[in-house]
């Protein structure tokens, strides 16, 4: 009877209970093996941690000083150029300056009359006040007639047959370009040589008459 009670099959739950008896005997056994796998690691000597944390503060440095240079680009720019927008509406001031000296000019009434030359010396000087007060503040006047045309400062608003000039010549100035410091403020208008026609026509016209021939 004894012998049979031995050699009774375990029913499940004892299976349960014997298989996490298993695991918690082998757990701890698992936990020392990724110790020692850890402990096998290849450990940093304090040389290359001396030397990774410098090339890290060589890098943090350097962004710095990155930072200051571009604070210190923003802050000239805002010193220079904080009055850009001022300075391009003030420009209005010498515009209509000239369109009244045309006004005045074109006027029959006023035609070679000591009031119209008083007036334009008038216009004149102001003219020339304004010029001198952008002057001092870094504003100047473009030169450009009789230069070729450049789209960086140029505009070119119409052509004008021309044929002492070479094609692309400002001929004319519509509207005063200018610069602040190197910054263009705005583009000088103007009007460009180009050849005239019948010019242009004439060398087709010999050609046409001697593949005729």
């Amino acid at each position: 009877m004894d012998k049979e009670q031995e050699q009774k099959p375990l029913n499940e739950s004892d299976a349960i209970d014997a298989s996490s008896e298993k695991d918690e005997v082998e757990r701890p056994s698992e936990e020392n093996f990724n110790h020692e796998l850890k402990e096998k690691k290849i450990e940093i000597s304090p040389e290359e941690k001396i030397k990774d944390l410098e090339d890290k503060l060589a890098r943090t440095l350097a962004e710095m000083e990155n930072q200051r240079r571009r604070f210190e680009k923003e802050k000239e720019d805002a010193y220079e150029y904080g009055g850009f927008s001022f300075a391009r509406e003030a420009l209005n001031l010498i515009d209509n300056l000239e369109r009244s000296k045309q006004v005045l000019k074109n006027d029959s009434k006023l035609k070679d009359t000591d009031a119209l030359k008083k007036t334009l010396d008038h216009l004149e000087i102001i003219n020339k006040d304004l010029i001198s007060i952008f002057n001092k503040n870094n504003i100047k006047p473009l030169e450009c007639l009789n230069k070729k045309l450049d789209p960086n400062f140029h505009q070119a608003m119409m052509e004008i047959e021309d044929d002492t000039k070479e094609p692309g010549t400002i001929v004319q100035e519509i509207q005063k370009g200018f610069t602040i410091k190197e910054r263009l403020l705005r583009p000088s208008l103007v009007g460009v040589s180009k050849k005239t026609e019948n010019q242009d026509k004439e060398p087709l016209k010999n050609k046409e008459n001697l593949d005729n021939k």
